[in-house]
């Protein structure tokens, strides 16, 4: 059956506040037909994630978003039709499709991906959740047995990971994530050995009562105060990947950063290292290894918060800055 139609979801307008739903329109067009050298995409799933919030506000390892454009995120999606040779019908692909039902994009960038069951594992823990997880600590982090490991939105789609992996590798582990039902889920279902709330009130001082002998590895997702509570608990020579600033995305004028830092880095002889997990496209065949046999072995358990239909990513995107989620967020689109 021929392709006629497609529906996307458009950014109506971009915030100068938090964002809203209200920032968002579905609209339905042509579909789009791939050229030479191209494929047609059906997107499966959508990854919902806080860094589509940064792409609004401008350029960072993309171009920024303007008003008009479909709304950026990558997908897993399945080749419809491909005018490439290294691309058949029923191939699944990993890339940007943004949100819409379907997509092009030249086949020279895409590589098939196994099919795994389920296939939003592909989005998730064998995806760029638990790519980034994985090197993150491991590469940037660099967690010793023995070791104090914190890891801030740790009920988050990266944070869950972090905190298992250090697990495995012999460390203490403490989590930060917002609400009682989210720390006690960490410890009693991930294994976490402690958790701080940090709605609760001073984290650098529960901080502190959770990791009495200090902090060696703080993996930082969210930035802002909390940031700077873990960089105030430090031990000498900690080691701090910073992977994300998420309560920052969405916070406006209100962006908070921490105070003191050159101090703590020279005191304490600190390392602090920014990624992003394209850094190591060349060596993602290693961590896949290590990421399916924990999972295979029940070391490394995986949670998905899974939305249903194109119409829930608004929402989906706006409740993922709130802090509605535990794993994984991700919309099934086909």
């Amino acid at each position: 059956m021929a392709i006629t139609a497609n529906r996307r979801i458009v950014l109506a307008e971009l915030p100068t506040g938090r964002l809203t739903t209200g920032h968002f329109r579905a609209e339905t067009t042509e579909a789009p037909t791939p050229g030479e050298g191209e494929v047609l995409l059906r997107t499966l799933y959508v990854s919902l994630d806080a860094a589509g919030r940064a792409w609004m506000q401008g350029p960072t390892y993309r171009s920024a978003l303007k008003a008009g454009d479909v709304m950026a995120g990558m997908s897993l999606a399945e080749v419809v039709a491909s005018n490439a040779p290294n691309l058949w019908a029923s191939d699944l692909v990993f890339t940007e499709t943004g949100w819409q039902e379907y997509a092009t994009a030249p086949a020279t960038r895409l590589a098939a991906l196994p099919r795994v069951e389920p296939l939003s594992h592909l989005l998730s823990v064998f995806g760029i959740a638990g790519l980034t997880a994985y090197w993150g600590l491991l590469d940037c982090g660099r967690p010793q047995s023995g070791e104090t490991v914190a890891v801030s939105a740790a009920a988050g789609s990266v944070g869950l990971v972090v905190g298992q992996i250090a697990k495995i590798k012999g460390c203490r582990v403490v989590g930060i994530a917002g609400g009682a039902d989210k720390c006690a889920t960490l410890i009693r279902e991930f294994g976490f050995d402690a958790a701080v709330d940090y709605k609760a009130g001073d984290v650098r001082r529960a901080l502190r009562a959770a990791c009495p002998e200090g902090i060696d590895v703080y993996f930082d997702n969210v930035g802002g105060d909390i940031f700077e509570a873990g960089l105030l608990n430090m031990n000498m020579h900690g080691r701090v990947p910073c992977c994300g600033v998420v309560s920052q995305y969405d916070a406006g004028s209100e962006q908070r950063g921490p105070r003191a830092v050159p101090g703590l880095l020279v005191s304490k002889r600190l390392t602090l290292q920014g990624f992003i997990v394209m850094d190591y496209d060349d060596r993602r065949t290693e961590a896949l290894a290590d990421l399916k046999s924990w999972v295979a072995d029940g070391r490394l358990k995986v949670r998905e918060d899974i939305l249903h239909g194109l119409d829930s990513l608004p929402a989906g995107l706006v409740g993922l800055l709130a802090g509605e989620n535990i794993g994984k967020r991700m919309a099934k689109i086909a």
